[in-house]
């Protein structure tokens, strides 16, 4: 019987390690971000939009999020919420340009934190993807979303959250009477519903740390054949 050392054994683990880890991290990385719901809207109509986040600065708590308002939105107004202070940046016209939730206590990786504001999308921004550039502060450190990907280009390492603007809503529509029910259709007739799924990038990387997994292991399983002969 062949018998395989310590050292080989030891190769062996590792790889099948590594693979293991890189299947699990870099999906994980991928979806550190701030992603905002609903993720589409009506022009010229109301609109509810909620940023949300489980992650910090590379672990360091959360305690702030800061978020520029894109010109077109207007009527912003924050939704006041226990566990963060606001403040806003307005104006003389009362267009208000930035929001700052300070959390009432620093949010922790691995525990989910949101803030709202209503808002009304301009009709001239129908049709368009618009990005919120959001600042998040943490305990030490902080990270800007703000990069917002060429068309046709891979998700940036830092995105920004975006809302795509659709057709100019009818008379006496709101985004929570049509757009919303849309959006919520799309939702239950996609064929994934899981959070990887509706993150293509998220996806790849999976099926990346699952090739370089596989790769790992056939390096570490070559080298005991080679042992053997």
């Amino acid at each position: 019987m062949t018998t395989v050392s310590p050292r080989t054994r030891a190769r062996l683990t590792v790889g099948v390690l590594a693979g293991a880890v890189l299947a699990v991290a870099l999906p994980l990385a991928a979806s550190a971000h701030i992603h905002v719901t609903p993720e589409d809207a009506s022009a010229d109509a109301s609109t509810t939009l909620t940023f949300s986040f489980s992650h910090g600065c590379e672990e360091s708590p959360t305690t702030a999020l800061v978020i520029d308002i894109p010109e077109g939105v207007t009527n912003v107004t924050p939704v006041i919420d226990a566990g963060w202070s606001i403040a806003r940046d307005v104006a003389a016209n009362g267009t208000v340009s930035r929001i700052t939730y300070t959390a009432a206590q620093p949010v922790e990786s691995g525990l989910k934190g949101e803030v709202s504001f209503d808002a009304r999308f301009d009709a001239a921004l129908a049709d368009t993807d618009v990005a919120f550039p959001v600042t998040q502060q943490c305990v030490q450190g902080s990270t800007a979303w703000t990069e917002v990907a060429a068309e046709g280009a891979a998700e940036p390492e830092s995105p920004a959250p975006v809302v795509a603007v659709g057709t100019v809503a009818t008379e006496g529509e709101d985004h929570h009477d049509a757009a919303t029910a849309d959006h919520e259709e799309s939702e239950m007739t996609d064929a994934a519903p899981t959070a990887a799924a509706t993150d293509p990038t998220a996806v790849w990387l999976g099926g990346a740390g699952l090739v370089l997994g596989v790769i790992a292991l056939g390096v570490a399983v070559t080298a005991l054949v080679r042992r053997r002969a």
